[in-house]
Parts: C-alpha cells; sequence; structure tokens
C-alpha cells in the first residue's frame, strides 16, 4: 500500500542528471502507523487506517481508538484498498521507503483560505465600465434572476468563502527521497500551506 500522510514544508529545487532545475515540493512524509484495519466481515469493506505525527488534546474517544496502536496522532486518514497487504497489523509503520523514484502520485490538501472575496477575483468575472452611468457598481455581480426564474440555481458562482477546501493534484512524480529524515520531493506545487497536511497516494480511492 502506498500511501503516506506528511507535512509540507516548502517548495525548492534540485538537479536532475542532465544538470537541468527541477522544481520540488518537500513534504515530511511519515512515519505512519496503523490504527485500525477494517475488513468486510465486520466493516462491510476493506480499508488501513493511518496516523501520522504527534497530536494534542485528544478526545477520549480519539485516545481510546488509537490506544492499541501506541501513538498519540495529530491526524487520521482511512484509505480504501480493494486487497489487504499481507500480514499488516495495528501498530505496523510505514516511512518514505514505500516510495520509489519515478513513481506517480496523487497529493490532496486543505487549499489557503482567502476569506469573503467578490465574483472578480473568485470566478474572474470582468468588471463594469466606470463610465457612462458606472454609478460605483463596477464591481457588482450583477442582476443574479429577479424576475426569472425568480430562484438562484444551486452552484451558481457568486461571492463567498474563497479557498479552504481539499484539493488534489494528480500525477506527480517523486524526484527525491531522503530516507534518513523522512522527505520526500514531488514535482511540481503541492496544495495547501506550509505546516500543511497532504496525503500522498497511489490508490485512487480515499475516504
Amino acid at each position: 500500500m502506498k500511501t503516506l500522510l506528511g507535512t509540507k514544508i516548502g517548495m525548492t529545487q534540485i538537479l536532475g542528471e542532465d544538470g537541468a532545475a527541477i522544481p520540488v515540493t518537500l513534504i515530511q512524509a511519515g512515519p505512519c502507523t496503523v490504527t485500525q484495519v477494517k475488513i468486510v466481515d465486520t466493516d462491510g469493506y476493506t480499508a488501513v487506517q493511518i496516523g501520522y505525527g504527534e497530536g494534542k488534546n485528544l478526545s477520549n474517544a480519539v485516545a481510546g481508538h488509537v490506544k492499541k496502536s501506541g501513538i498519540t496522532p495529530r491526524a487520521i486518514q482511512e484509505v480504501r484498498v480493494s486487497e489487504l497487504p499481507a500480514e499488516i497489523k495495528v501498530g505496523d509503520a510505514f516511512d518514505v521507503t514505500v516510495f520509489e523514484l519515478g513513481d506517480v502520485v496523487d497529493v490532496t490538501g486543505t487549499s489557503k483560505g482567502k476569506g469573503f472575496a467578490g465574483t472578480i477575483k473568485r470566478h474572474n468575472y470582468k468588471r463594469q465600465r466606470k463610465t457612462h452611468g458606472g454609478k460605483g457598481d463596477t464591481r457588482k455581480v450583477g442582476s443574479i434572476g429577479s424576475m426569472y426564474p425568480q430562484k438562484i440555481f444551486k452552484g451558481k458562482t457568486m461571492a463567498g468563502r474563497m479557498g479552504h477546501e481539499q484539493v488534489t493534484v494528480k500525477n506527480l512524480v517523486v524526484a527525491y527521497i531522503d530516507k534518513t529524515d523522512n522527505l520526500i520531493g514531488v514535482k511540481g506545487a503541492v496544495p495547501g500551506p506550509r505546516k500543511g497536511i497532504v496525503i500522498l497516494t497511489t490508490e485512487r480511492s480515499i475516504a
């Protein structure tokens, strides 16, 4: 199972074998510990739950749930798999050695929150003209259906909260691995701020 939780460190660049600079995002990936194994007989589906980091002020429910694994994780992630890895059990640990250079991974994170934003910034709307009767409404959204259909259709692009949502960037190539410090570098940008939790996986089903 090639799935790890990690912390985004930031972007840098490395030199390839041909001397070309490769932009990479460094991620402190793992070690991750198995906190629960789910099987079809008892849970109705097959999945592995892993924990990462050192958490603080865990609730009694979470502390009791992870007690058998011997860790107090900062983050817990469940990954559905079609087939369980051989002899996997609670307490097993994984690190960056599960990946190899050249692996293609999907990276999921929470994008940076940008607060409340208007339609021009949020959806790339074009502003109205400032002259000939603009009346100062140059950045307003305009009519949203007061006559017909007299309602707002679900999904209409309007002003609202921008960012702070789950984003997955697919098909990033693993370009750097440091087994000593559990660092992994993927070619390209990864969603989220520094120190944000990200998920690296080759599995296509993330619960």
